[in-house]
């Protein structure tokens, strides 16, 4: 009988001790370094982008944060070790847009599952498409050089990086909304493609907009567009591709993720130390400097965002023959 009268009793206590020990595990975190795993390679845009947040970050917390980069197989190898990462907050994950948008439509077996595996923790930041062309083309506005295109099917070559990149969707998208008779020419890399430009042996190029940024002011390569929502605050006077093309969006992005199973206080202070960091002016700046733009999002509404993104681009990847 006193079994029976002390079990409730010890329930109740072990239910309290439980509600009460989650914001203490919020309230102490981090108590150790914390690691972020890109996909992108040292150096690269995504990584230079997470290393700025991380610093940030690590400022905040008082702690080390540590970027792991695991280049590879298309962002398979970044999203695997980070699916079989511990789900203690301490091991964080910054994929991009491909890994959502393209990633599952190529490779139908992947080892995680992007739903399943990954709480949504929060939007970093956003790096718009821009449209440039050369100068000798003589063209000065977007809706000219779909005009000319289209008086000249075919003869207008682009570049973008390799196919199914961000840029090369970006204007197979302008081809279907537009009707622009544009043929491609994949490159390594913007690098190789601007040269091209810039000596005119090339009529347009699609990049980033912190790739282009550069060029554009030296007037090496004349910007038509941005694919950006709105015009972007440090280039007022160059109009977004939706002006002439209603709806026209595409940028890439960047996501703060965790693995699944992280407690939830732990996501929500994630959340708010990251939305926290991306309201400094300092960190801001920096970023804008790089062509990438910070939006604070809550983790639902980054869950929301990628699903969007997901059936924005999943008929331009179907068009352009990427999916199996």
């Amino acid at each position: 009988m006193r079994l029976r009268t002390a079990f409730p009793t010890l329930l109740a206590a072990a239910l309290l001790a439980s509600t009460q020990l989650a914001p203490a595990v919020a309230t102490d975190y981090p108590a150790k370094p914390v690691r972020i795993i890109t996909q992108g390679a040292a150096g690269s845009g995504p990584d230079v982008i997470t290393r700025i947040v991380a610093e940030h970050l690590g400022r905040r917390w008082g702690q080390q944060v540590l970027i792991l980069n695991h280049a590879g197989g298309g962002g398979v190898v970044a999203g695997r070790a980070a699916s079989t990462a511990e789900a203690d907050g301490y091991t964080l994950y910054v994929p991009t847009i491909t890994t959502f948008v393209i990633m599952p439509e190529v490779q139908r077996t992947l080892p995680f599952d992007l739903e399943r595996d990954f709480a949504k923790v929060g939007f970093v930041a956003e790096t718009p498409m821009m449209i440039a062309v050369s100068p000798s083309l003589g063209v000065r506005s977007l809706p000219g050089l779909i005009a000319l295109a289209n008086s000249r099917p075919g003869e207008l070559f682009y570049a973008a990086n390799n196919r199914g990149s961000l840029p090369h969707l970006t204007a197979e998208m302008l081809r279907a909304r537009t009707g622009a008779d544009l043929t491609f020419v994949p490159y390594q890399g913007a690098a190789a493609g601007l040269q091209d430009l810039i000596g005119g042996r090339i009529a347009m190029i699609v990049e980033s907009v912190g790739a282009l940024s550069g060029p554009a002011e030296a007037g090496s390569i004349t910007p038509l567009a941005v694919a950006s929502a709105g015009r972007l605050p440090n280039l007022p006077g160059l109009p977004t591709v939706a002006e002439s093309v209603p709806g026209f969006v595409a940028m890439g992005w960047f996501v703060l993720l965790a693995p699944s199973k992280t407690p939830e206080p732990i996501v929500r202070k994630l959340n708010d130390d990251l939305n926290a960091v991306l309201a400094e002016p300092a960190l801001r700046q920096k970023l804008q400097d790089l062509g990438a733009f910070v939006r604070m999002m809550s983790p639902s509404e980054t869950a929301e965002f990628i699903r969007n993104e997901q059936r924005a681009w999943k008929p331009v990847v179907m068009q352009v023959g990427l999916t199996p």
